[in-house]
């Protein structure tokens, strides 16, 4: 049963005053009794001062009553004085509560504003919906921890922020065949940490359009994949992991979502985190694609016949010879054993970070450097 709201909402003064008359008590008598000064009294009477917890604690040992009612009195009285209700901070909490705000605003993703619906109008141009009450839905196919698991406000923030930027895009039409031979100049590419520069002009000949889009603390995306106006694929990736071997990884498994059209005729979220780690049970989509990635950086004829001839002694040295045999930087190769052997410490120091030479050559927002 909902609360009776009085008409009107008399201060505690005017209950107070009729409590007095009621016992023929003065002022000044109650004053007295409540050792209390008799500018008080007359103040509370008058409604100039405030009913206080200590007050209605006296009041209420003096007349023989609860002191919640006197601070009830006191509480109801000051939320009448409010004349307009102001929905302004229920907003705001719901808008808290859908998207990533102040991450969003601190980015220069979105233009901040004191009008609430002018906010709301741009954070649902961001995200592409009529109203509030729509829910964002992009089609694509990512790397996220749990394959069924639905897409948290930070993750789809940062897939909005990779589409938007893509759309700007000019980029020639798809070719599946051509991003086939790309697979073959990607991969000469993998044996210097300086050669990352040339993956976004690679891909663009393609046809693929190629983001890198900083991640938002917590959204544990590493890449996606994703189709505009279906037939223009888009590969975004975070670096979150800043190593060789973590950067051609995932990018691999990125281009063989493009290649399989992955995402393209469904809007089911597909996301990974932990690319290569033994998650259990994976969609077929997903194994392929990490199948795809590891192949790419290490053969798996090659990687299983190097670990049949020197197991259990992995020398620094048989390593690196290995690398320079198969024609990849050692980084690849380590990254791979790591994970055989359970052991992400193993010749670390060869895992070399490549997000500083990629990103001047890409379409990248982040890193300390937000874009407009």
């Amino acid at each position: 049963m909902n609360a009776r709201v009085p008409a009107e909402v008399f201060p505690p003064g005017e209950f107070l005053r009729e409590e007095l008359e009621a016992r023929e008590w003065s002022q000044q008598e109650l004053a007295d009794i409540l050792d209390r000064p008799p500018r008080l009294v007359s103040e509370i009477i008058a409604g100039k001062r405030a009913i206080t917890p200590e007050t209605a604690k006296g009041l209420a040992d003096a007349f023989g009553m609860s002191p919640d009612y006197w601070m009830n009195l006191e509480s109801q009285y000051q939320l009448s004085k409010i004349k307009q209700p102001n929905d302004k901070v229920a907003r705001k909490a719901r808008l808290y509560e859908k998207f990533p705000v102040r991450e969003m605003l601190r980015r220069g993703w979105i233009r901040t504003s004191e009008n609430i619906d002018v906010l709301e109008q741009r954070f649902c141009a961001f995200f592409s919906i009529p109203d509030m009450s729509a829910e964002p839905e992009l089609c694509h196919s990512a790397k996220k921890t749990h394959a069924t698991m639905d897409v948290t406000p930070l993750q789809l923030a940062w897939l909005f922020r990779v589409k938007a930027m893509a759309t700007q895009q000019v980029a020639p039409a798809y070719s599946r065949s051509k991003l086939l031979a790309a697979l073959d100049k990607l991969k000469q590419l993998t044996l210097s940490p300086e050669e990352v520069r040339h993956v976004p002009r690679i891909l663009a000949e393609a046809g693929v359009r190629f983001v890198l889009v900083e991640p938002m603390a917590g959204s544990k995306i590493d890449g996606a994949c994703f189709w505009l106006e279906d037939d223009k694929p888009v590969i975004g990736m975070t670096l979150r992991f800043d190593r060789i071997d973590n950067f051609w990884f995932v990018l691999r498994h990125e281009i063989e979502h493009v290649l399989r059209e992955d995402g393209k005729a469904d809007n089911e979220a597909v996301i990974d985190t932990d690319v290569g780690e033994d998650q259990g049970e994976l969609p077929e989509c997903e194994r392929l694609a990490n199948t795809a990635g590891a192949e790419f950086c290490v053969p798996s004829a090659e990687l299983e016949n190097f670990i049949a001839r020197v197991q259990p002694y992995f020398s620094e040295e048989k390593v690196l010879r290995f690398a320079q045999r198969i024609n990849v930087h050692p980084g690849l190769v380590v990254g791979q054993l790591q994970r055989r052997m359970g052991r992400h410490d193993f010749l670390r120091k060869h895992q070399v970070k490549v997000r500083a030479l990629v990103v001047p050559s890409a379409d990248a927002d982040g890193w300390g450097s937000f874009t407009e």
